[in-house]
């Protein structure tokens, strides 16, 4: 799960970094408007954590931007200001929950995890697509009620390609969300290719259909249109 910060107060920043990281979530933390700008324009977010009041720009032009070019962002907006107008423009411009600061670090991961169920998973704790079961508290996945054993890896391309089902991921997007800053480490993103190969096996071995598919030149899907075509 790929998480956006944005928050000016380093020392807040880092805290919310620290509780939330032990969720395995992806964090990018961005301390001013242009830099989230900048992450927003270029990087794929589930989820944005958004203060309002930043040093160089307005939080709520970072909201208008965020819905504009990721529209299923779900967004929480972070921030001392707790007036009702800066509410209603929040939700207005697409918020989907308005933490005021202070506020304890449980609640706001408490909040987190509520929207993620909701925008990606329909409010459950468990995605069930066909004959899989994913528990992502538990990092958990079982084909047809028999758990099966992946790696770190493995386990977070298959989240990541199922949240974004019938969805074409390129390799560099996958790497990116999924080593998070050691994606910078690499020449080329070719090793992608063993990782879904392997996961692929996996899957299929333990009775699971062949949904993950290669789009030639580009990268992979996961896709329930089943097609009998060659894994490249």
């Amino acid at each position: 799960m790929k998480i956006l910060l944005v928050e000016d107060e380093k020392d807040l920043a880092k805290s919310i970094v620290q509780y939330i990281a032990k969720e395995n979530y992806k964090i990018d933390v961005a301390f001013d408007y242009s830099e989230a700008e900048d992450m927003i324009l270029t990087r794929s977010y589930e989820c944005a954590l958004i203060d309002l009041m930043l040093p160089d720009g307005s939080g709520f032009e970072l909201l208008k931007i965020l819905k504009k070019v990721q529209p299923e962002c779900g967004i929480i907006i972070i921030t001392a200001k707790n007036t009702l107008d800066d509410k209603i423009l929040g939700f207005d411009i697409g918020a989907d929950d308005y933490l005021t600061k202070p506020f304890h670090l449980a609640e706001l991961n408490a909040r987190l995890k509520s929207l993620i169920r909701r925008k990606n998973f329909k409010g459950t704790n468990e995605i069930i697509i066909n004959e899989i079961t994913i528990d992502p508290n538990k990092r958990e996945v079982k084909i047809n009620d028999k758990i099966i054993d992946l790696t770190k890896r493995e386990y977070d391309i298959l989240l990541f390609l199922v949240t974004n089902k019938e969805r074409v991921l390129t390799k560099e997007t996958i790497v990116e969300h999924v080593w998070g800053e050691d994606s910078n480490i690499f020449n080329n993103f070719d090793f992608v290719y063993t990782h879904i190969k392997n996961l692929r096996k996996k899957l299929i071995e333990n009775g699971c259909s062949d949904y993950i598919h290669s789009v030639y030149g580009i990268g992979y899907k996961f896709s329930l249109n089943i097609k009998n075509e060659s894994f490249k």
